[in-house]
Formats: C-alpha cells, sequence, structure tokens
C-alpha cells in the first residue's frame, strides 16, 4: 500500500469524512494537525504550491487535492490502484 498524509484540522467535517472514507478502505494514514501548527501548516502549503483549504492528500508523494477529489477518486474506482502499491505508515494524531 501506498504512504498516504492528510493535512487536517481537528474541527473540520472534510477532514472528518476524508480518514473516514480511508479508514473504511484500511488504510493507515499520517494524519498532521495543522489547526494550530503554524510551521506545519506552511509545510502544506508549499507542498500544495499554495493550498490552504484542509484536508490536503498526498498518496504516494502525490498530491491528489481534498475531500472532493478524493470521493472522486473513490467513485470513478481509481482510489483503490493508487493505494495499492508501497507502504503505509501510520502516525497517531
Amino acid at each position: 500500500m501506498s504512504l498516504v498524509t492528510l493535512y487536517t484540522k481537528t474541527y473540520c467535517a472534510h477532514s472528518k469524512r476524508a480518514k473516514e472514507l480511508l479508514s473504511e478502505k484500511g488504510v493507515n494514514f499520517e494524519d498532521i494537525d495543522v489547526t494550530e501548527d503554524e510551521a506545519r501548516f506552511s509545510e502544506m502549503v508549499e507542498r500544495t504550491g499554495g493550498g490552504t483549504s484542509v484536508p490536503q492528500i498526498f498518496i504516494a508523494g502525490r498530491h491528489i487535492g481534498g475531500c472532493s477529489e478524493l470521493m472522486e477518486l473513490d467513485e470513478r474506482g481509481e482510489l483503490d490502484a493508487l493505494l495499492g502499491t508501497g507502504d503505509v505508515v501510520s502516525h497517531p494524531s
């Protein structure tokens, strides 16, 4: 499975939904909470090329976008293929 990283905020419903979908698929992921962490927020903005909304999701180092893009990949049947290779790392939030 591929390494999955999410930049999230604790109060964000879209962040929660993205994490729920990945959990339903049995995917472990790195959850980086940027709610009160300016350094990690800046890291997210840099990695996304200017994205300031959450969640911001990376699969195997590839920026796929936010919750809507994650759901679209799943609906088109493309998400499982993206998640199918590599290592998965789980970090407590």
